[in-house]
């Protein structure tokens, strides 16, 4: 009976139906309303505080030219950064932690924010180059390293675990490359370097807006289209080919996916730690359902993000604390305890 309450069998055009998971659904939309909630409330934090009922006229279009230039100038396109990086993190650490059938196949452990972080400390340290030179330099650095992790993890096909080595393997060597760099640089270029490794939000603007918008609208459509393969391969790949799944082909698509999604947040905030990680076991605790939970998976990272940005100013002042260290101290309690619980429960 606990099932028929769970989820529900709908009736679509053209003479199928789709299973429909209310709890998950139900998660979705309050993951979605507490995003809002939370940018909203984002907005009006800074030097000039503006009240949330200011926030939501000026964005109607009813609000003074101050409050105009405030909120859709200065703040709002902080918190769509915000929102669309948060998205981008938890759901390519979903695609991860489910094609790796891992917890622990996250873009930190893969190796994919080191290689991000590794291409931008080249376009600022040996070549010295402006904001978007280092943007697209990180995002090169992920897509070479997610290629490079591809191919190194190939034999017969990619399987979880050997996904899991080799990327935590590739993330030591280009850890180490990283720290050589820093040392290489001088004063100016290491403080510049050592901000944008902390992952920040500040100083974002609609340049950073548009490009996470179109990569966001042409991926995530892809990626749940392809979420029923995603599921059937979870229990194995004999399976789900038996059921029709091309299993090489679909992985391969998604991890494409994931690694765009990944490198293309981390060029746009910075390595935002722990976000990937822990925004799917959080959807998956929420919604108590097995299966890989992409949107609540999406809407759980833009929440974390977004609240962990307005935690930062409202504790420490506007801008005084980059939103990677608080999203790094809070997924980093969560790691331990979830270790905690986990071997308690005789797990691991």
């Amino acid at each position: 009976m606990k099932t028929l309450t769970r989820s529900r069998a709908v009736r679509a055009p053209g003479g199928f139906s789709v299973r429909l998971d209310v709890r998950a659904l139900a998660v979705v939309v309050l993951l979605l309303v507490a995003a809002l909630a939370a940018g909203i409330a984002l907005i009006g934090t800074g030097d000039a505080r503006i009240p949330a009922a200011d926030v939501l006229r000026t964005l109607a279009g009813d609000g003074t030219a101050y409050q105009d230039f405030i909120v859709n100038e200065l703040r709002l396109p902080r918190v769509l950064v915000g929102l669309l990086v948060g998205a981008s993190l938890g759901l390519g650490g979903a695609l991860f932690q489910t094609i790796s059938r891992n917890p622990l196949g996250s873009p930190d452990v893969l190796g994919l924010s080191q290689g991000s972080t590794a291409g931008a400390l080249i376009v600022i340290v040996l070549m010295g180059g402006s904001a978007g030179q280092v943007t697209a330099g990180a995002l090169i650095g992920g897509l070479a390293t997610g290629v490079a992790i591809y191919l190194l993890a190939w034999k017969q096909g990619v399987h979880g675990y050997r996904l899991v080595l080799v990327g935590i393997g590739v993330a030591a060597v280009v850890t180490a490359v990283n720290g050589y760099l820093l040392t290489k640089a001088d004063l100016v270029d290491a403080a510049r370097a050592v901000v944008w490794m902390t992952g920040s939000l500040d100083g974002r603007d609609w340049d950073q807006v548009w490009p996470l918008l179109v990569l966001c609208a042409v991926l995530v459509p892809v990626v749940l289209v392809n979420a029923r393969g995603l599921r059937l391969m979870e229990m194995g790949d004999d399976i789900a080919g038996a059921l029709g799944v091309r299993v090489q082909r679909v992985r391969l698509l998604l991890m494409v996916c994931a690694v765009l999604l990944t490198a293309a947040a981390t060029a746009a905030a910075g390595p935002v730690g722990f976000v990937a990680l822990t925004a799917p076991q959080l959807a998956r605790r929420l919604t108590r359902s097995p299966g890989p939970n992409l949107l609540p998976s999406l809407c759980m990272g833009a929440a974390l993000l977004v609240a962990a940005d307005w935690a930062s100013q409202r504790a420490f002042g506007a801008d005084q604390l980059p939103v990677g260290v608080v999203t790094g101290v809070l997924g980093g309690c969560y790691l331990l305890w979830l270790l905690v619980t986990e071997r308690k429960a005789g797990r691991i």
